[in-house]
């Protein structure tokens, strides 16, 4: 009786937790999960590489936008996004992968609950904050706000992570200009071996469109 009892409410605070309040994870603990994300993982405010302004606000028309619409990021680049709310309304910023941005929008909207992670932060009218993140992946993800109705107001965006070609795997080649005609913006180039594109050594003609490289270009 007493080991029914015990579960019992241990059952009811689990439900009570989880039907209303902060979706945290408890994160301190869990640090694992975090790491694992598609998205990448939380970023240290000492190796931040650049930051991001964005803004959070209502249009005159009825939607809910975020400014900029899109985020275009290099793999391995640590952002802190300096979110400002600058709307008459709550709005919270979240970085997920899309999949994951529509499970949680789901939860949100059949529970009274909110995000409290490193991906996110949620603020109210005339507030500001950060989320620091480390892109340690390449691929395709989102940014959204996931407060109901908010995504479906227009509070979305792509965020687009470009691989990086490892430096040590970068082969450089060797060339000498053979003749520069700068009439027709062309430099004929001998050039060894370009390992990378499996191609050998060989004569080629280049259109230039600068013109001031052409006048630093001779021959030989």
């Amino acid at each position: 009786m007493k080991l029914l009892t015990a579960t019992m409410i241990a059952t009811f605070a689990a439900t009570t937790a989880i039907a209303g309040g902060t979706h945290s994870h408890s994160h301190d603990d869990d640090t694992d999960h975090m790491e694992m994300m598609a998205s990448g993982m939380p970023g240290m405010a000492d190796a931040v590489d650049r930051t991001i302004d964005v803004i959070m606000r209502e249009t005159d028309d009825g939607d809910m936008v975020f400014e900029p619409m899109q985020f275009d990021i290099k793999q391995g680049e640590t952002i802190r996004f300096n979110v400002m709310n600058k709307g008459e309304l709550e709005h919270e910023f979240v970085v997920d992968t899309v999949d994951g941005n529509s499970k949680h929008k789901e939860l949100m909207a059949a529970m009274d609950m909110e995000h409290d992670d490193p991906n996110s932060v949620r603020l109210d009218a005339g507030q500001s904050g950060e989320v620091i993140w480390n892109f340690a992946n390449a691929g395709a993800f989102e940014f959204a706000c996931l407060i109901p109705g908010h995504y479906e107001s227009g509070m979305h965006g792509p965020i687009t992570v470009s691989e990086q070609m490892a430096q040590a795997d970068v082969k450089y080649a060797t060339g000498k200009v053979k003749k520069v005609n700068k009439d027709a913006g062309k430099v004929t180039i001998i050039h060894g071996p370009l390992e990378n594109l499996d191609m050998p050594s060989m004569t080629m003609v280049f259109r230039v469109a600068d013109d001031a490289m052409l006048d630093v270009l001779s021959a030989g």
